[in-house]
């Protein structure tokens, strides 16, 4: 795909064409001249239309053509001459725009996967309304149904768009949460996180597990037995309205701060590979997943994810296969890895400090993945989609298997760029513009020649971006209305006051997220961006939830405290931390790389010596804001569980048995309530918030 050369055999001029050392007649240059233009005629015809050539397992194949010798250590670009004459190398901004394979098919696969998302949130949004409206007109006229039955279906609009009537089938629900768990920043940020760093970050699949055991237990069996909207409105009935409303700002800054990365990943993808800016991409993808989502409702959320989830792992097993075969199998893959120090574990030490130490990893990711999907609004509100817990629990059970299978395809496919750029590295060179344009430099170097392959893997990525985007758009029009609207309203909304009111929240935030998608390109790897964002507001709100489901005997003015204290706290911690990367003060070392047969003219930093190794850091002085960013959830629900404990040696305890057990988690039910058995009324009455059936015996107890 580029230009061959072979190693000079005389010197080398820097910085401009390649020139022989020894003086000739005009006519010899004026011969060269000729014969250098017809060569570079003849290679951009050839580069143009030529299929790329498949790798072979050799020690040290060409990254895009015949090996070369080394480049010096010069900042400036080297060229070489061919033993047939003269002849340029490639530059980087050259060889970058003949690596662009996004032809018209590509286009036309990419457009065909948007078209089908838009397709189905207008079937759900206008035609299979009216079906049911239809059906519902006809009942009605059949049983006479009359003002009862229109109060009857009142809040069905805000049922339907949020929570699909709770009539959802289980694998429709479980590819969806396998879509939106993953997303375009797992998708890209894990693959490109195992080519920088290796594989450390695989090993969070520990953690999965012990999450999901967890969610199954402790947290899900509470929200699905209250039936909830908004998974805050459990703060109100186990607190008061203060928790509520204070940990829905937080889900809603949360995803003010996540959603433009979420659309400025697929958008990097799509603009290393077609060279359209950023600019121009977002508001193009972002507007068809506004129009599905405002229109469609959880169903057409729910079923677009399933189409952008099958083409997802269909163009990732795809591009997995043919890098293998080309590479020429997995030994090869391995062995190149090995060789740069990619197969490695955990650091086993216990300094905090450690990007990817072992209890930075296995504790602190456990939290990470904890918060993801045991008490996220956008994940538990899928599974209330589903009618019983029995289908929550297939749900979690086939979800989990999923996403594991996508990390592990997404890990093999770090590696596989890897053992592909191996020898050149491209973000060195700067070739891939950024970290997180590696990957989809590896798939267009290895399926570009085949036609429509290149925008099944971009449609593949802006699937996983676009059902999490959805997924995330659609939880906060739930939230809005549910904790912000109805609380405050003397006469509850009409089907299309609500109607308007769930759209437009979505198209504001859309376009909001739009709109800050420049601040994300000016910031580090998508993947501990995506991380650190989480762990400012979802970190304390986990332990808000763990404090009410399983510490009954905690007071609102003690868990209102050590919330606001973590989240505080937690924000210094990141934004000082992201303050240090951006500045350079805080970098962490990355595994070697080499640039040493590389074919192409590129620039290199004047430290650069042929491999960077990984340096250890000088010894100074530890500040709280260089911990792991796997450490920041961790920070921010254990300081809120602390907090609230010692909150409460100020406000004191209050009687567990005043708390409704239906808000305490099934694992302590019986060790808080199972001696007060004996007290309990037998016939349960209507209790307003944060009464108990207990309530009214313990207080006449207090006054005798």
């Amino acid at each position: 795909m580029s230009a061959t050369t072979s190693p000079a055999d005389s010197s080398t001029a820097t910085g401009g064409p390649t020139t022989t050392t020894t003086p000739t007649t005009s006519t010899s240059t004026a011969a060269a001249t000729v014969t250098n233009a017809i060569v570079k005629t003849v290679e951009a015809i050839i580069s143009s239309t030529a299929p790329a050539a498949s790798q072979s397992p050799s020690p040290s194949p060409s990254g895009f053509s015949t090996p070369t010798q080394s480049p010096t250590s010069s900042s400036t670009p080297t060229t070489t001459a061919s033993m047939g004459g003269p002849e340029e190398k490639l530059s980087v901004q050259d060889l970058s725009q003949t690596l662009q394979h996004f032809g018209v098919v590509d286009y036309l696969v990419f457009i065909a996967m948007l078209a089908v998302c838009a397709v189905i949130g207008v079937y759900f949004g206008f035609i299979e309304k009216k079906q049911k409206a239809k059906k519902k007109g006809q009942l009605a006229g059949k049983d006479g149904a009359g003002a009862a039955g229109v109060e009857e279906r009142r809040g069905s609009e805000a049922l339907d768009y949020l929570v699909g009537g709770r009539q959802m089938k289980v694998f429709p629900v479980a590819l969806s949460l396998v879509a939106s768990f993953v997303s375009g920043i797992s998708l890209l940020g894990t693959s490109t996180e195992i080519y920088v760093y290796g594989t450390q970050y695989a090993f969070i699949l520990v953690t999965l597990a012990i999450s999901g055991a967890i969610s199954w237990y402790i947290f899900l069996p509470v929200f699905c037995n209250l039936q909830l909207t908004s998974t805050y409105e459990y703060f109100e009935r186990r607190f008061d309205r203060r928790i509520r409303i204070f940990g829905s700002c937080l889900f809603v800054v949360m995803n003010i701060l996540w959603q433009p990365i979420c659309i400025y990943v697929p958008a990097l993808t799509l603009n290393q590979v077609s060279g359209i800016s950023v600019s121009k991409i977002v508001p193009m993808t972002s507007m068809v997943c506004i129009l599905y989502t405002s229109v469609g409702g959880i169903k057409g959320v729910v079923w677009t994810d399933v189409i952008q989830g099958i083409v997802m792992i269909g163009s990732m097993a795809f591009v997995i296969v043919k890098g293998t075969l080309d590479l020429g199998g997995l030994n090869v893959v391995l062995d190149r890895n090995r060789q740069f120090d990619r197969l490695v574990g955990p650091d086993m030490t216990l300094d905090p400090t450690v990007r990817m130490g072992v209890l930075a990893l296995f504790i602190g990711g456990a939290f990470f993945k904890l918060q993801a999907n045991g008490i996220n609004q956008s994940i538990v509100q899928r599974y209330l989609t589903l009618p019983n817990f029995r289908a929550v629990k297939q749900a979690i059970l086939l979800s989990l298997t999923g996403f594991m299978i996508v990390l592990l395809m997404c890990v093999y496919i770090g590696m596989l760029a890897f053992a592909e750029f191996y020898h050149c590295d491209p973000i060195t060179t700067g070739l891939a513009r950024a970290k997180d344009q590696v990957i989809p430099l590896y798939v267009m170097k290895s399926v570009g020649t085949f036609p429509g392959l290149v925008g099944l893997f971009v449609a593949g990525v802006f699937s996983a971006a676009l059902s999490s985007l959805s997924t995330a758009l659609n939880s906060l029009s739930g939230v809005i209305l549910t904790d912000f609207i109805e609380p405050f309203r003397e006469k509850p909304l009409t089907e299309r006051q609500t109607a308007f009111v769930l759209r437009g929240v979505v198209v504001v935030f859309g376009l909001l997220s739009m709109a800050s998608v420049p601040i994300v390109e000016k910031l580090g790897l998508v993947m501990q961006l995506s991380s650190t964002v989480a762990a400012i507001t979802c970190g304390p709100l986990l332990g808000a939830f763990s404090v009410g489901m399983l510490l009954p005997f905690v007071k609102t003015e003690s868990l209102l405290t050590g919330i606001s204290c973590a989240s505080t706290f937690t924000a210094y911690i990141v934004v000082r931390a992201q303050i240090a990367i951006f500045t350079g003060q805080m970098t962490s070392p990355t595994k070697p790389v080499s640039v040493e047969d590389c074919d192409y003219l590129f620039d290199l930093p004047d430290n650069w010596n042929a491999t960077t190794m990984a340096t250890p850091a000088e010894d100074k002085s530890f500040s709280i804001h260089e911990i792991s960013f796997l450490w920041y959830t961790t920070v921010g629900s254990v300081g809120t569980l602390v907090g609230s404990l010692l909150a409460t040696l100020y406000f004191g305890r209050q009687d567990p048995r005043l708390v409704d057990k239906e808000l305490v988690s099934p694992v302590l039910r019986k060790f808080w309530y199972g001696e007060y058995e004996s007290v309990a009324c037998d016939d349960k009455t209507e209790l307003a918030l944060h009464e108990s059936v207990t309530q009214p015996k313990l207080e006449l107890a207090e006054k005798s």
